[in-house]
């Protein structure tokens, strides 16, 4: 069990939080949420140790292990994949260091021989003699190729070098598990079998994490870091958002009596307690769910941007049509049609793939084979990943915004856009080159809402996002009436939004499907 008592941190005036007394326990994952900057990752150091508290303490069993996802990538460039994930397991190293250089001496006592077998032992016990097999099960599950494996880590590409982290992380059943952010430049292949393995983890989970998908799935709770305090609610984060809005709503409702409330509660509460998973999260959630009272939910105080984008006009029968679209080393022979009403998710596990065709798409990029032609009637709003170019200008938020507003260019008019993304007052005179990269993806949001496209292709939209405003990025793709053509990270986003999938395969090949996301990696698997 990991518990904080009385836990606080402070930075001169500034509380992040204080009286925070959580138990953590066995067989639950926790995701924590909370705004940019509200103490999300810092929270997860203190509780790893890696700074210390103002106030209060953080306690943990002697004898359980607690494994933290590393973030610096070259920390292990001179050892192998395979020996940094072993590394994962600090003891079962050092007692390998130690029988190595036992059986190294040249005057082996009887006593080196009796503390070597104790080594023997304990080293048997940890699983020891699993231990390279159970790495290279985990570097493979994670999609990372066996070429790999006994390479050094400074040779490896920066997303390979995520994956063996991650599977340090995971290595040896750690009684208690911290993840940051996990699923960051994870193709999907590789967060679906990190969910499938969370899901059989019988022990302790903390995750900080903007994959509401994922979150979803793995998680039997949700500790929210809002003003300053930290507050455990039971189920997913789909169910803590629902129920805030739930509470929101009820106590606006000032007529409505307790035993109606508590009713709307309880219907609530069986729609999210049928889940069909049979997994053991799924199964503990339902349990908990099931107890929870009107007092158990409150409104939450989060601040949501609004993004609805609206066509300035309908799109024709023609809307695109690729034939025959190479580009050497990336993809060969692309042909497809965009048709009415679809909405299509690219998918890649080489993110360049999608990336060169938006290139293409969007003119940026003309050093191709085979042809593509948008409908005379389309006009497209295109958000690339790298948004830079954009913001390399010496203008305020406001004179920033007004390049792209053609019809009404008056303060009043561009300070009500800038509202809407959570941009008042004296934020929308900051410069737009000083901007943070969430800040900059909701002034593109708004410069797209303005431009009113009838096809939309967004390249990753989630990026640098919170969880906030990539919920209202959700409500806003999923009620446009134009076509869509994107990729994205985020599970929930896919699979709420897309109706068609064009997956690209390492060899340059595709697969074209009308379907879900859900129901294409079921058809892959």
């Amino acid at each position: 069990m990991l518990k904080t008592v009385n836990l606080g941190l402070q930075y001169g005036s500034r509380v992040l939080f204080k009286d925070v007394n959580i138990s953590f326990n066995k067989g639950n994952c926790y995701g924590i949420i909370g705004a940019n900057g509200a103490g999300k990752s810092t929270f997860l150091k203190l509780l790893s140790g890696d700074i210390e508290s103002t106030t209060g303490e953080v306690l943990m069993d002697k004898n359980e292990r607690m494994s933290i996802l590393k973030q610096d990538q070259n920390a292990y460039n001179d050892e192998t994949a395979i020996q940094t994930v072993l590394m994962g397991h600090k003891r079962l190293i050092e007692i390998q260091k130690e029988k190595d250089a036992l059986y190294a001496k040249e005057d082996f006592t009887d006593e080196d021989g009796i503390r070597a077998s104790e080594l023997e032992g304990e080293f048997a016990e940890l699983g020891g003699w699993e231990a390279e097999s159970d790495a290279e099960t985990l570097l493979a599950g994670l999609g990372v190729d066996s070429e790999n494996f006994y390479k050094l880590m400074g040779e490896l590409d920066a997303k390979v070098k995520i994956k063996v982290l991650l599977a340090q992380a995971l290595f040896g059943n750690p009684d208690i598990l911290l993840l940051d952010e996990p699923t960051n430049n994870l193709d999907y292949k590789s967060t679906r079998w990190l969910e499938n393995f969370l899901l059989n983890f019988e022990n302790t989970v903390l995750i900080v994490s903007h994959d509401r998908h994922f979150l979803n799935n793995v998680c039997t709770h949700i500790c929210d870091v809002d003003f300053g305090k930290i507050k455990l609610y039971v189920g997913n984060y789909e169910f803590w958002y629902e129920s805030s809005q739930l509470a929101l709503q009820q106590a606006k409702d000032l007529n409505k009596k307790n035993e109606q409330k508590a009713k709307e509660l309880q219907e609530f509460i069986a729609r999210f307690s049928a889940n069909k998973s049979k997994s053991r999260q799924a199964t503990s959630r339902k349990k908990l769910l099931e107890k929870i009272t009107l007092d158990d939910i409150e409104p939450s105080s989060r601040r949501y941007p609004y993004i609805g984008f609206k066509p300035n006009r309908e799109v024709g029968n023609d809307i695109l049509i690729v034939e025959k679209l190479t580009k050497p080393g990336v993809f060969e022979n692309l042909t497809f049609t965009v048709n009415k009403n679809d909405k299509i998710a690219f998918l890649a596990e080489n993110t360049h793939q999608i990336q060169t065709l938006f290139n293409i798409l969007s003119g940026k990029d003309t050093n191709y084979t085979g042809k593509f032609k948008w409908g005379i009637t389309t006009t497209v709003g295109y958000l690339p990943q790298d948004n830079k170019e954009f913001f390399d200008k010496d203008l305020n938020m406001i004179d920033w915004l007004r390049q792209y507003s053609i019809e009404d260019q008056t303060e009043s008019f561009i300070r009500g856009w800038l509202g809407r993304m959570l941009f008042s007052g004296e934020e929308a005179l900051k410069k737009c080159n000083v901007l943070s990269g969430g800040e900059k993806v909701r002034c593109m949001m708004a410069k797209l809402m303005l431009e009113c496209p009838n096809v939309l292709v967004l390249e990753d939209p989630t990026n640098h996002l919170d969880l906030e405003s990539i919920t209202a990025l959700n409500e806003g793709m999923l009620n446009y009436k134009g076509n869509i053509l994107f990729s994205s990270h985020d599970a929930e986003l896919l699979e709420t939004v897309a109706n068609r999938i064009i997956a690209f395969n390492k060899d340059g090949s595709y697969i074209d499907r009308v379907t879900t996301y859900e129901e294409f990696l079921e058809k892959q698997e």
